[in-house]
């Protein structure tokens, strides 16, 4: 019987979105070095230019930066039909792109709810609907979503935060049983705390709470996160579907 190397990308176009920095990075740069071209997708289309230069020049992938706005459905439409006429294909989508806008519920703004509601959601519902199409087309795809352990849960002074992350993991599931007989899966990660732009502001109590609340007595990184969306990106995880699989130290174990 053939063998390949575990979780090879060989021949796998891939697209993350937030994909300039952080954890959006760290996937992108995985997926390439595991024999994936990588479409780095983010609003700061400079830092994304720069971003897919390094990773291209890193791991002699080809990679391609394009400036996407998530919550809008012909931006991400425009990012998937430049992927697909630059390489031709499109077979994973990480759905990564994110923010937050902390405030307790009372003081909480209706613009702030409505921002994180469609980035975080809105925006997995665009892009997946975009790259939907050519999956199918070709019978096969790998949708991983970036959910948080503050959408299985909850987490003080982030409803919206909160709200927006546990749709994802409903959107991961009906959309795992709409599309699963095209070999498409649809899998989600939850992280916990790691350290990135998001987590910068985070007051000191807070963080020590949070490793207070973390079996593993310490935050994540970055490449951690990147190595369990790498594997539910691989044929390795064919028979990986509608799942949740989260990254937190032990944080919520559910």
């Amino acid at each position: 019987m053939p063998t390949i190397d575990f979780c090879s990308m060989q021949g796998r176009v891939a697209v993350v979105t937030g994909a300039a920095r952080g954890i959006g990075r760290a996937i992108a740069e995985k997926l390439a070095y595991l024999g994936a071209d990588v479409v780095i997708a983010d609003m700061l289309v400079e830092l994304a230019e720069k971003t897919a230069d390094e990773i291209g020049q890193l791991t002699q992938r080809k990679t391609l930066a394009v400036g996407v706005n998530v919550t809008d459905g012909k931006s991400a439409s425009e990012m998937i039909d430049r992927t697909t006429n630059q390489f031709g294909r499109v077979d994973i989508l990480v759905n990564n792109a994110g923010i937050t806008r902390d405030m307790l519920i009372l003081r909480m703004e209706e613009a702030d709810w409505d921002a994180v509601l469609d980035v975080n959601l809105k925006g997995v519902f665009n892009c997946s609907k975009a790259a939907i199409r050519p999956m199918m087309r070709q019978r096969y795809g790998r949708i991983v979503n970036i959910s948080s352990v503050s959408g299985q849960a909850g987490q003080a002074g982030q409803t919206n935060y909160s709200a927006s992350k546990a749709g994802i993991i409903g959107f991961t599931k009906a959309l795992a049983r709409e599309v699963a007989s095209r070999q498409i899966t649809v899998n989600a990660v939850a992280p916990g705390f790691i350290p990135t732009t998001l987590t910068n502001d985070l007051s000191e109590d807070l963080k020590k709470s949070i490793l207070g609340a973390t079996p593993a007595g310490r935050m994540g990184k970055p490449e951690e996160i990147a190595a369990a969306v790498a594997f539910l990106a691989s044929e390795e995880a064919a028979y990986i579907t509608g799942q949740v699989l989260a990254v937190d130290g032990g944080m919520a174990m559910m």
